[in-house]
């Protein structure tokens, strides 16, 4: 290898710290008093660091070498086996990804995951995108998760993306990171208030938390808190600065519904999500976006969120294309996919069980009660005009009414807080000086937000109902008599189970505890508030459910937002495990627990204690076990209804509890239609809801929100692309196939990189054993125990401890069939710690020198009869094509080589010369003929690199058309996208700005100011369009400017034939 330390050129190979570098840029010091001293910025080209970029001063960095030319490896100094050769060809085969190709797709070999093919749509978007936007709005449990995860690793793999954040609720932090680590061998880091405090320790107090690691995930609640949100903005240009290039490579935001501005009045405005995201997505170069129910009513909130997805296709306010909706949206209902081969349905059948009660009179007398005294002061507030105080007690009686339905114990909590605050000593002055009601409005707010943990929540409730108290008036006599007859029947009935409790109780001993007998069924008992849960815990715990099983653990288990992460991981994993390992089979879960969990391995039966007045809340409870992996054929579906529900007509009169849950029970029914529409329909029922339970409306009609529904539109381009996308989904999957044979992705042969970087890194041997299932579920397999390694492989173990017994480590299988529906074994793919680790050992061999080498990069072998008369040596180069800011544009593994006859070195083409190899046996040469091809080296070594030369040419020639194809095409792509956005803003805008919009009537001080910031916003946007197509076209440009080969020989192989061989 040929090394210099003159001044590199940009470009130009360098070796500085061991490693090797491309030059990006250089820059000569202007100081007189340094010297010609050169800043030189470079860009890694080695796999292991991938898009890392390193400045240093060239006079001064020790050992900074440019390299004039990669020598091919010599025969000279000795042979490897052809089994090692071929297992150092695969790494070196496998490090490679092209950017420019968009039809191989490696992610799914680079995962652990049991890939369902409709899975593989995201990802094929996404490599056709030269800026990836996509919102994964697919129906709950389809996995999403997976979908965004083979996004993220395809993006990585391709040089696209290195630095990424996820922000998710808080209780998802840790799947995220489990499922990336685990599924996609890649590492995140959550930021929260411990890590910080702990990189303080380490770093000092001035460390950013955000620098200190490229792969990031944290909750959307500590995200906009002031301070973590400011030390991020530090790491972003000032507003008002240049974008480019962007800070950041790849933004995903789970749950990203909670992100959009919220609904209430009559317009959307921002929340503190809306703001915090808004400042920081136009600094990232891709966005994903994931939300089942994306769509919350409100037009503008809807394209708000689509405007923080990719601002180059919409706008706030403006209605979106169907075409660009269509480009950017991923949106499939588990009804709509296709059966399997054999018409078994893809996913288990869902099946609503009402359970039925039989109210006692006493307790139908306690609901009339809270109705007269609920309406008496609503009627009495209205008529007095009190807006303020009529709003506080619409307020209370929601929540009393909440409070009912739940459990006597909630009722009791609420209603002696209410009384409480009523009855305050010092209220007639407070009364006096009432706070307005946008303090009130602000809690209420809060209160909605998706992220509070439970105690948060009920203290934030608590704070509610004394604000609310303060602003209403005395309450009459019957009022009085009313709180005192409820409050005495909810001190009595708190201490035992009611109807409902008794009921439920009997459910379980029918089929959870059947004849006194633990089954191996589960179930999830789903509540909205966590005094119901810890009351209904304690009456299980009267009727011995509460016992521990065979493994200490307790049958039932709580779930709750709010306790110990390590506590919350512990419970998730006893309930996944199999029954016949983890004794728990009750779990009760508060709607913290609801969004985004897996709960589906062994449990198929789900109870609502309540219906939650928001069906997107009920539809993310069904979600835990409704979902992608499960196993059961029927998901069974339980809510409490009135035993007289089957006798409603007409003509039978209905006492008020009767009624409401008549209404609850058809927000059950509406779930298939809201899951349609994108969850837009679920506000109007939760507002008719509302109206219902505060005594204004008696039937549920979404009749008039139907007819504007975005599924309408949705389902159109569906129904129109569906037998496109499962045309497209086959294309894919016989793609994957013909990619996994041309890269020779085959699980012994991953086996051999790992049992070869472990030989050649002196680390123990994997040890190979026939695992069988205690149980008999599964039949035996061959599985390797991984030893205790040292030094940094000692980190290849994590990931390998069972999710319950985390003393247990857990062997590795290298074929995804051994691996599918188990979680006894662990899938070493090509992303697994242990894999990787493996491939960056022998990738380094590449560049290794002398005595630091520990492969020669030399074989010779012998191939089978008539495939060859005379030898034929093939030299394997690693060619990589640099764009015009030196990032790479495309990579391959390359072969050129030919036969070696009495007159010299003869060029073969490329096919002849994969034929020869695809002929290559396993036996090598006899020692004889290995120290003639040594005698001959010099003879024939400058032809074959100058046969390698002309193949990079050749290759290189082709490789240019198609990199010309593809940027003409994004400028094309990227100049009608922002001219249309631009034409559309413009015709929104005409009419906004009429003398009638000025009125706004109806509106609030807040919507107002939001409607006048959004048409002021739309308006800057369509000036800016101009300028930002002509700075798109230039960067476009300049990534695709003069495309330069860079070629690294990585082997040599020799092929004989037998007769010659000896």
């Amino acid at each position: 290898m040929g090394y210099t330390s003159a001044i590199p050129e940009p470009g130009q190979l360098v070796e500085v710290r061991r490693r090797r570098y491309v030059v990006v840029d250089i820059v000569q010091s202007t100081l007189p008093s340094s010297g010609k001293q050169h800043l030189v910025t470079l860009s890694s080209v080695e796999d292991d660091a991938l898009g890392e970029e390193l400045q240093v001063i060239w006079e001064v960095e020790p050992g900074a070498t440019a390299i004039e030319k990669t020598p091919l490896p010599a025969p000279t100094a000795g042979f490897d086996t052809p089994q090692r050769l071929d297992t150092f060809l695969n790494a070196v085969r496998w490090g490679a990804a092209s950017s420019a190709d968009i039809e191989a797709i490696q992610a799914p070999f680079r995962s652990g995951i049991d890939l369902e093919d409709y899975q593989l749509d995201p990802v094929a978007r996404a490599i056709r995108m030269p800026r990836v936007n996509l919102l994964i709005a697919d129906d709950v449990g389809l996995g999403k998760t997976i979908e965004a995860g083979l996004v993220i690793q395809e993006l990585i793999i391709r040089h696209r993306a290195r630095k990424i954040l996820i922000l998710c609720p808080a209780p998802l932090q840790v799947q995220w990171r489990e499922q990336m680590r685990d599924k996609f061998g890649l590492e995140f880091r959550i930021i929260d208030s411990k890590t910080v405090s702990e990189l303080r320790r380490e770093r000092g107090p001035y460390v950013n938390p955000w620098s200190h690691f490229p792969r990031l995930i944290a909750s959307t609640e500590y995200f906009k808190r002031e301070r973590p949100f400011r030390l991020f903005t530090e790491t972003l240009p000032r507003e008002g600065e240049s974008v480019y290039p962007r800070s950041y490579d790849l933004l995903i935001v789970d749950e990203a519904h909670n992100m959009a501005p919220s609904g209430r009045g009559k317009y959307a405005t921002d929340s503190i999500r809306t703001r915090a995201l808004r400042r920081i997505a136009p600094h990232f170069e891709h966005k994903l976006f994931l939300s089942a129910t994306p769509h919350n009513g409100y037009r503008e909130s809807f394209t708000a969120l689509l405007e923080l997805l990719d601002n180059q296709r919409f706008a706030r306010g403006v209605e979106a294309d169907d075409r660009q909706l269509r480009t950017v949206m991923v949106r499939r209902l588990k009804s709509e996919l296709e059966k399997r081969w054999d018409g078994s349905p893809r996913f288990s059948r869902r099946k609503v069980e009402p359970i039925e009660v039989q109210y006692t009179d006493e307790e139908r007398e306690i609901h009339r009660a809270l109705q007269e005294y609920t309406q008496e002061r609503l009627k009495r507030l209205r008529t007095n005009g009190d807006q303020q105080a009529h709003y506080a007690m619409e307020f209370v009686t929601k929540l009393l009414k909440k409070r009912l339905f739940s459990s006597p114990k909630a009722f009791l909590l609420t209603l002696q807080k209410h009384m409480d605050t009523l009855a305050h000593p010092d209220r007639k002055e407070t009364v006096s000086r009432r706070p307005q009601m946008g303090i009130l409005r602000k809690r209420l707010e809060e209160i909605e937000e998706e992220d509070l943990d439970d105690e948060t929540l009920s203290d934030t409730t608590a704070e509610a109902l004394e604000i609310a108290a303060s602003m209403l008036t005395d309450i009459s006599q019957r009022e009085r008599e009313l709180l005192d007859v409820m409050h005495r029947w909810a001190e009595q009935a708190a201490t035992r189970p009611d109807s409902k409790a008794q009921e439920l109780i009997r459910w379980l001993h029918a089929t959870i505890k059947p004849g006194g007998r633990w089954s191996r069924e589960r179930v999830i008992i789903f509540t909205e508030f966590l005094d119901t849960q810890l009351w209904l815990y304690n009456l299980l715990e009267r009727e011995g459910f509460t016992e521990r099983g065979p493994d200490g653990q307790r049958r039932v288990l709580r779930l709750y937002g709010g306790m110990e992460t390590e506590e919350r991981e512990q419970i998730k994993a006893a309930f996944q495990a199999n029954p016949d390992v983890a004794s728990v089979r009750i779990l009760l879960a508060t709607d913290t627990a609801s969004e985004g969990i897996n709960l589906q391995n062994y449990c198929s039966r789900l109870i609502h204690y309540e219906i939650p007045w928001n069906p997107n809340r009920l539809e993310q409870r069904n979600g835990r076990i409704d979902r992608h992996g499960q196993r059961a054929p029927e998901v069974l579906i339980h809510h409490f209804v009135s035993s007289t529900y089957k006798q409603a007509s007409s003509a039978t009169r209905r006492d008020q509890l009767d009624d409401d849950l008549e209404f609850l029970g058809t927000v059950v029914e509406k779930l298939k239609q809201i899951r349609e529409d994108l969850g837009s329909l679920a506000p109007v029922i939760a507002t008719q809801v509302e109206e219902k339970m505060l005594g204004y409306r008696r039937t549920l009609d979404t009749t008039k929100a139907e007819q504007n529904l975005p599924s309408k539109r949705v389902k159109a381009f569906e129904k129109k692309q569906r037998d496109e996308l499962n045309k497209r989904i086959k294309q894919l999957e016989e793609q994957l196939g013909k990619e996994r044979d041309k890269l020779k992705l085959y699980p012994e042969n991953i086996q051999a990189v790992v049992e070869t970087a472990l030989e050649l890194a002196k680390q123990p041997p994997l040890r190979k054993r026939i695992l069988k299932d205690p149980h008999g579920v599964y039949p035996p397999i061959e599985v390797f125990d991984v030893p205790e390694l040292s030094g940094s492989w000692a980190r290849c173990t994590e990931g390998l401890e069972h999710p319950l017994m985390r003393d247990q480590r857990r062997p590795i299988v290298f074929d995804h069939a051994l691996a599918r529906g188990r979680d006894d074994v662990v899938l070493a793919h090509l992303n697994h710690r242990l894999v990787t680790m493996s491939l960056r050992l022998l990738r380094a061999e590449v560049w290794s020198q002398g005595d630091q080498r520990s492969l020669y990069r030399v074989t010779a072998r012998i191939v089978r009869h008539h495939a060859l008369r005379t030898p034929v040596v093939v030299a394997h180069a690693r060619l990589l094509i640099l764009g015009g800011d030196n990032q790479r544009l495309h990579e391959e593994l390359i072969v050129a080589g030919g036969a070696l006859t009495g007159d010299g070195f003869k060029s073969m083409d490329a096919d002849q010369l994969q034929d020869v190899l695809d002929a290559a046996g396993d036996n090598p040469v006899s020692a004889r003929v290995q120290e003639s091809i040594r005698r001959l080296w010099d003879s024939h070594r400058d032809a074959l690199a100058e046969a390698l030369e002309r193949h990079m040419n050749k290759r290189m020639r082709s490789l240019e058309l198609t990199l010309r194809k593809r940027e003409e095409q994004e400028k094309l792509d990227i100049t009608t996208v922002l001219r249309e956005l631009q034409t559309s803003i413009r015709k929104e805008i005409e009419p906004r700005t009429g003398p009638a919009q000025l009125m706004l009537e109806g509106f609030s001080d807040a919507e107002r100011e939001q409607y006048k910031r959004d048409v002021q916003a739309l308006q800057e946007r369509a000036d800016a369009i101009d300028g930002e197509i002509e700075e798109e076209v230039k960067r476009i440009q300049q990534r695709f400017a003069n495309p330069r080969p860079r070629l690294f020989p990585v082997a040599v192989t020799y092929l004989f034939p037998p007769h010659l061989a000896y």
